[in-house]
């Protein structure tokens, strides 16, 4: 089993490394698996994945790619709701990695 410690706490990953309970997410959370994934995370990664877990809250599921681009042009525009903005944000498989640093589970359609 992956484990993932931040602030003192050990927290459970699957196999893929996405969080095995959705409450242990915290923003210091999402620095610790973005840090894994050699990312640093900006404003524009924190806005889409605010949205990913209103999405989530919303529909209890991840979105695939296809949906996130739909939802996200939906409520911040087309100029962020493309695929081109959020391949450059999560290195080219934005629903995989950026429901993995929002604390949620991977999308049931993504390999």
């Amino acid at each position: 089993m992956k484990q993932l410690i931040v602030e003192g706490r050990t927290l459970a990953l699957d196999k893929d490394g996405y969080l095995e309970d959705l409450h242990d997410w915290s923003n210091a959370v999402a620095e610790a698996l973005a840090l894994e994934e050699d990312l640093v995370l900006t404003p524009d990664h924190w806005e889409i994945l605010e949205l990913l877990r209103a999405f989530y809250a919303e529909f209890q599921l991840s979105p695939a790619t296809r949906p996130l681009v739909k939802y996200t042009a939906l409520k911040l525009g087309a100029e962020k709701g493309n695929s081109l903005h959020l391949n450059r944000l999560f290195n080219g498989t934005p629903a995989k990695l950026a429901a993995k640093l929002a604390g949620l589970p991977k999308p049931t359609n993504c390999l």
